[in-house]
């Protein structure tokens, strides 16, 4: 037998890789994540993950259990729903950035919305930066964004309201990607396609040119990244974007080029402060897409 709760630790280390960040999620200490890990090796009969001090890294059975524990638990949730006879309703506002324009994410989305038929679910599209001022204005009840992994709370909450709830969804490094043909000149400044501002991966890479005094002119804006992508395509520039969320069509810009080192962002989910009706409906697809949120990105 697979305990639930086994399998809930094991999800939160395979998408963070990391022990330590799966307990800051689960709320436990980081003995009670190695403790679950174990026992559910010992129940399985298989190794899931090969660590060291310095990283942790899926076997290929701990890749096979990743889709039997989230039909697992899935099907868990379904049946204690089902015979408790808790059924979710009201008005969801939920925000996911561009980012997830590409990925399964509708496919989660389309889940919860099978799961629970009588939740007004109201998506919004915007920019990370966005997003996380209209969670702050009370405009939106749960984000799927980046965040900058420094910036661990937002700004800070009033005296009657509580803190925000962040959860970790995974953490990612940021890179140079472009079309496989582009070649850039060295002499001459780095043709960029970015968001507009408060785009976090535009911020991110300014700084970084900005830091390493190399020059750098902006060919190509749009708040779609749709938009982005076909610039980039058509080999007009580069663009910073996460590693794990690399578009069909483009790849990573070599070291060769010169270009410096963007750092890492953090995906998060992030509650609103605020507690209204649709809090047990942001908690319910807050777990759904912690269960599957391996499948939002490609672990290169």
């Amino acid at each position: 037998m697979y305990d639930p709760s086994h399998l809930r630790t094991f999800l939160a280390v395979a998408q963070t890789l990391s022990f330590t960040q799966a307990a800051r999620r689960l709320g436990v200490r980081q003995s009670t994540v190695s403790q679950h890990v174990r026992r559910l090796e010992d129940a399985a009969g298989r190794t899931l993950f090969t660590r060291d001090t310095h990283s942790v890294e899926l076997t290929e059975d701990g890749e096979a259990m990743l889709g039997f524990a989230r039909r697992i638990l899935e099907v868990h949730e379904q049946a204690t729903a089902f015979f408790t006879g808790t059924r979710l309703r009201g008005r969801l506002r939920f925000g996911a950035s561009e980012d997830f324009v590409l990925t399964r994410l509708p496919e989660i989305l389309e889940g919860f919305r099978y799961d629970h038929p009588e939740v007004d679910l109201e998506l919004t599209v915007e920019l990370s930066g966005t997003l996380h001022e209209q969670l702050t204005a009370g405009k939106l009840d749960l984000v799927l964004a980046k965040r900058r992994p420094e910036d661990t709370r937002g700004a800070p909450a009033r005296h009657d309201e509580p803190a925000r709830h962040d959860e970790l969804v995974w953490h990612d490094e940021l890179v140079w990607i472009g079309a496989e043909r582009l070649r850039l000149d060295p002499d001459r400044p780095v043709p960029l396609i970015v968001f507009p501002p408060p785009g976090i991966t535009r911020a991110l890479a300014l700084e970084a040119l900005e830091r390493q005094g190399r020059a750098w002119r902006i060919v190509c804006t749009s708040g779609s990244l749709n938009g982005l992508i076909a610039a980039a395509r058509a080999g007009l520039g580069v663009m910073a974007h996460s590693r794990g969320l690399i578009p069909p069509g483009l790849v990573r810009v070599t070291e060769r080029s010169g270009l410096p080192e963007l750092g890492r962002v953090d995906f998060v989910l992030v509650h609103g402060r605020r507690r209204t009706s649709a809090q047990g409906a942001a908690d319910a697809l807050a777990a759904a897409i912690l269960a599957a949120g391996d499948r939002l990105h490609r672990r290169t």
